[in-house]
C-alpha cells in the first residue's frame, strides 16, 4: 500500500500547478538519454528533486506514447499502463462496434486507452482496482474532453454492479505486480470475462493475438486487428455483437475480411507475383478465403503464401514481383542474387528451417537492387524466391471497404 500511496502522491504533485509548469517546460526542451542528467541537474536547482525525477519519467512516457495517442503530451502513464493500453486508432475503431449502446462499462480500464473512445458520445462506467491507473484514466479522459461522461469506480471488476449497462468492454490484465503473466493467462481469467455475457448480451473482450482458437466459445466472433502490417490484438465479440466466426481488420483504413464459402483453393508452383498475407489474415485463418476473393492460389497446402500471374491489389496482403523461383540451394544463392543485380536482401522465412542471421552473413552481394529473399516450401519442397516490390501503383488501396472473402 505504501508504494501505491507514493505513486499517487507523485501523480498529485505532477497535476499541481508547479508540476504542470515543470511538465510544460520539459515538453519544450530537448531531452535525450545523453542530455537527461544535465537537464535533471539544471531543473533540480529550481524544483524539488523528487518532482524533477517524477516529471522526467512522465516526460519519457509521454514521448513514447505519441506513437499511440494524439494528445500524449497532456496524458499520464505508467510503463505497464502504456504497454497494455490500446492505441487511439484501434480504440476508436473498436468503439464503433458498440454503436447503439448508451451506457458502457469499461472493465479493467487501465490508464484509459479504450475509455477515451468509448466515452465519445455515450456514458461509461470505468472500473479498475488499481487506484493509480484509475486516477490517470480520469485525467486522460479530461485531456480528451470526455471526463463528464465517465464515472470512475475503484473496485475489482468481479464485484461491480452492472445494472443499467447496455454493453461491456473488458481488457483483462496480462501483468500482475509488474510481471507478465504466463501466455494465455489474464486477470480476471478469460472464462470469467466470457461469463459476463450471461448478464449483459453485448460484450467485447480484448485478448492477446496468440489466443488459441479453442478458447473462443461457439457463437462468438474472434477478430484479429492489425495496424498496417503489425498485428496488435485479438478481440472476442459475444453473439449479440458477432457478425461472423472470424474476421481480419486492417487499420487505419478499416478494411475487413470475413469468411467466403467456396471450393478448395488450388495449390501450384509460384507465378509472376507472390502475395504475403497480413498477419491478421493469417491468424484469423482466412488465407484461403483471401485466395478465393482474389482468384489466387497457394504455393503449398500448409504455407500461408499466395501467388498469381497478375499484380493483384489488396489491403490484406503485400504483393511482390517474383524475379527468380526455384528449389532451395544455399550454395547457389549468392550467384543467383548477383546475376539479378541484388545488393541487399530482406529474408522472409516461412515453413523452412534456417538461421536468417547466418544466411545474411554468408551471402556476398554487390548489386544495386534491394530484394526480398523468401525461404519457404513449394509442394512440400524447400524453395527460394527472389522478389521485389512491384510498381507503387499496384500497392494497397486506402479506401475502407469490407471484403466478404
Amino acid at each position: 500500500m505504501g508504494s501505491i500511496n507514493r505513486a499517487l502522491g507523485e501523480l498529485a504533485a505532477l497535476v499541481s500547478p508547479i508540476g504542470q509548469e515543470l511538465l510544460d517546460r520539459l515538453a519544450r526542451m530537448e531531452v535525450t538519454p545523453e542530455t537527461e542528467l544535465r537537464v535533471g541537474a539544471q531543473l533540480r536547482r529550481e524544483y524539488p528533486a523528487e518532482l524533477v525525477r517524477a516529471a522526467l519519467g512522465q516526460h519519457e512516457l509521454r514521448r513514447r506514447a505519441e506513437a499511440k495517442f494524439s494528445r500524449a503530451q497532456r496524458m499520464y502513464f505508467t510503463r505497464d499502463g502504456l504497454e497494455q493500453a490500446s492505441s487511439e486508432v484501434v480504440a476508436r475503431y473498436r468503439a464503433r462496434r458498440f454503436a447503439g449502446a448508451i451506457r458502457v462499462a469499461d472493465l479493467c480500464c487501465g490508464i484509459g486507452g479504450d475509455l477515451l473512445a468509448l466515452a465519445d458520445g455515450r456514458e461509461v462506467l470505468a472500473v479498475d482496482r488499481d487506484p493509480l491507473h484509475l486516477r490517470m484514466a480520469t485525467l486522460n479522459a479530461d485531456a480528451y474532453g470526455v471526463a463528464g461522461a465517465v464515472t470512475a469506480v475503484p473496485a475489482d471488476v468481479r464485484d461491480v454492479d452492472l445494472a443499467g449497462v447496455d454493453a461491456v468492454f473488458i481488457d483483462p490484465a496480462r501483468r500482475a505486480q509488474g510481471h507478465r503473466l504466463r501466455a494465455g493467462d489474464s486477470e480476471p481469467p478469460l472464462s470469467w470475462s466470457i461469463s459476463v455475457a450471461d448478464r449483459i448480451e453485448a460484450v467485447g473482450i480484448k485478448a492477446a493475438p496468440g489466443i488459441a482458437r479453442d478458447q473462443v466459445p461457439a457463437g462468438w466472433e474472434v477478430e484479429f486487428i492489425a495496424d498496417r502490417r503489425e498485428l496488435k490484438q485479438a478481440v472476442l465479440w459475444s453473439p449479440a455483437l458477432a457478425a461472423s466466426p472470424s474476421r481480419a481488420t486492417i487499420l487505419p483504413t478499416g478494411h475487413v475480411l470475413v469468411p467466403l464459402p467456396g471450393g478448395e483453393v488450388a495449390h501450384r508452383a509460384p507465378g509472376a507475383f507472390l502475395l504475403d498475407p497480413n498477419p491478421a489474415v493469417t491468424r484469423a485463418g482466412l488465407v484461403e478465403d483471401l485466395a478465393r476473393s482474389l482468384g489466387a492460389w497457394k504455393i503449398d497446402p500448409r504455407i500461408a503464401f499466395l501467388s498469381s500471374d497478375e499484380p493483384l491489389r489488396t489491403p490484406f496482403a503485400r504483393t511482390l514481383r517474383v524475379l527468380d523461383s526455384g528449389p532451395w540451394d544455399q550454395k547457389a544463392l549468392s550467384p543467383r542474387l548477383r546475376a539479378l543485380d541484388v545488393g541487399s536482401v530482406d529474408i522472409r522465412r516461412r515453413g523452412l528451417a534456417g538461421n536468417v542471421e547466418d544466411l545474411h552473413r554468408q551471402l556476398t552481394l554487390r548489386g544495386t537492387r534491394a530484394a526480398t529473399l523468401v525461404m519457404t516450401r513449394v509442394d512440400d519442397r524447400p524453395w527460394a524466391l527472389v522478389c521485389i516490390d512491384p510498381d507503387p501503383s499496384h500497392q494497397d488501396p486506402t479506401t475502407p471497404q469490407q471484403c466478404r472473402a
